[in-house]
C-alpha cells in the first residue's frame, strides 16, 4: 500500500538526529534501570491509594528505554494512528498529486525530525496505540539529564516521574472504555479533516502566520494541527483537549499529592521543575515547542490539575471519580476551565 509517510525513513532520520545522551558508566546505567523498575512498583501502591481506582493485574510491560528505543516505540505508535488517515486519503483518490509531489520519504524525514526533538524531552509515556495491553516507557537518559540539570535527589525524582506515568497506566486499565474512546476520537478527527486542496491552502497560510508569531515568541501554542484545522475539526480537537487535560491533570494531581514521607524532597522538585517549564530553553527550542503544541500540553497539566483539585475539594475524591463512569461524564474543554459547571451537570 502506498503511504504518505515512509516510517522506515522516519525512524532512521530520528535516530540520526537524536541528541547525545548524558554520560554515564555501565554501572550507573544498570543501577538507573533497576531503580526505575522498582520505582514503578512503589508508585503503583501510591497511585492505588490516591486514586481509589482498581487496576487489574498488570499486563503492560514496563520498558526502560534509551532515546533510540523511545523512537522505535513511537514510530510504531504513530504509524498505527496515522495509517488510517493514509487509507482515507488513498480511498478518496485526492492525494495522488500531493503524495507524488511530497513523497513518503520527505514526510518520513519530517516526522523523523519531530521524533528526534521529542526523544530528548520525554521523560516517560504510557503508550497503548501499538500494543493492545499498552507499555510503560521510561526514557532513562532524559530522566538522568533532567535530574542532573535541576540538581535534585535522583531517587526522589525518579519515583516522582513514575507516579505520573503509572497514573496514566491505571487510568487506561482501571477504566477499560478509555482506550477505545481515545481511538474513536482520533478516528473522528481523521474523518473531520478537510482535505479540499483550496481549503488546505488557506490552512497553510494560517500555519505560516502561526510560524511567524511563534518565532517572535507569540502564537497560541496549540501546534501545527490547530493552524491547519477546519471548524469541524476544531470541535473534535476541543473534545480531545478536554479529555487530555483531564488525564494529564489527574496524573499531575496524583504525583503532587503523595505524602512528604514518600518523596521527602518533593517540594524542591516541584519548584525547580515548574521554573524549568516557565524558563524554557533557547529560541529554536521555544519555536519547536510552540509549533508542536508542547506549550498547550503544559497548559493541559496546569488546567487539568486545577480542575481535579477543585472538584475534589468540592465533593471529595469519590465524587470526582464519577468522571470515569462513561464518555458522557468526561468534562468538556469549557468545564475544565469552570469545574463547578461539571459538578452541576454530573452531580446536580
Amino acid at each position: 500500500m502506498t503511504s504518505l509517510v515512509d516510517w522506515s525513513v522516519a525512524e532512521r532520520s530520528a535516530r540520526a538526529l537524536a541528541p547525545q545522551p548524558p554520560e554515564v558508566t555501565a554501572g550507573q546505567a544498570q543501577a538507573t534501570v533497576r531503580e526505575l523498575r522498582e520505582a514503578t512498583e512503589r508508585a503503583a501502591a501510591q497511585v492505588a491509594e490516591l486514586t481509589r481506582l482498581t487496576e487489574p493485574a498488570v499486563t503492560s510491560a514496563t520498558v526502560v528505554v534509551d532515546r533510540p528505543g523511545w523512537i522505535t516505540a513511537n514510530v510504531a505508535s504513530m504509524s498505527a494512528v496515522m495509517d488510517p488517515l493514509t487509507e482515507k486519503l488513498i480511498a478518496d483518490k485526492r492525494p495522488g498529486k500531493l503524495a507524488t509531489a511530497v513523497g513518503g520519504r520527505v514526510t518520513g524525514a519530517q516526522a523523523g525530525a519531530v521524533l528526534a526533538f521529542l526523544s530528548g524531552k520525554v521523560l516517560g509515556q504510557y503508550e497503548f496505540f501499538s500494543a493492545h495491553n499498552g507499555q510503560l516507557l521510561l526514557v532513562a537518559p532524559n530522566i538522568v539529564a533532567v535530574e542532573r540539570a535541576l540538581k535534585v535527589d535522583p531517587s526522589d525524582f525518579r519515583l516522582w516521574v513514575c507516579l505520573h506515568e503509572v497514573t496514566h497506566r491505571v487510568q487506561f486499565t482501571a477504566v477499560p472504555w478509555m482506550r477505545e474512546h481515545m481511538l474513536t476520537e482520533i478516528h473522528a478527527l481523521t474523518d473531520a479533516l478537510d482535505l479540499d486542496p483550496e481549503a488546505l491552502g488557506e490552512r497553510v497560510k494560517s500555519l505560516v502566520s502561526e510560524l511567524a508569531k511563534a518565532a517572535r515568541g507569540g502564537g497560541n501554542g496549540n501546534g501545527l494541527l490547530t493552524a491547519l484545522a477546519s471548524p469541524e475539526t476544531r470541535e473534535v480537537m476541543d473534545r480531545v483537549t478536554g479529555f487530555m487535560s483531564l488525564v494529564e491533570g489527574h496524573a499531575e494531581y496524583v504525583m503532587n499529592a503523595v505524602p512528604p514521607s514518600v518523596i521527602p524532597s518533593q517540594g524542591d522538585i516541584e519548584r525547580k521543575f515548574a521554573a524549568r517549564r516557565r524558563r524554557g530553553a533557547n529560541p529554536l527550542d521555544r519555536l519547536l515547542r510552540s509549533l508542536l503544541g508542547m506549550d498547550a500540553k503544559t497548559r493541559q497539566y496546569t488546567q487539568g490539575s486545577q480542575f481535579v483539585r477543585s472538584v475534589v475539594d468540592q465533593i471529595g475524591l469519590d465524587g470526582f471519580n464519577a468522571v470515569w463512569t462513561s464518555k458522557d461524564t468526561l468534562p468538556t474543554k469549557a468545564e475544565i476551565a469552570v469545574p463547578a459547571d461539571w459538578v452541576k451537570r454530573v452531580h446536580g
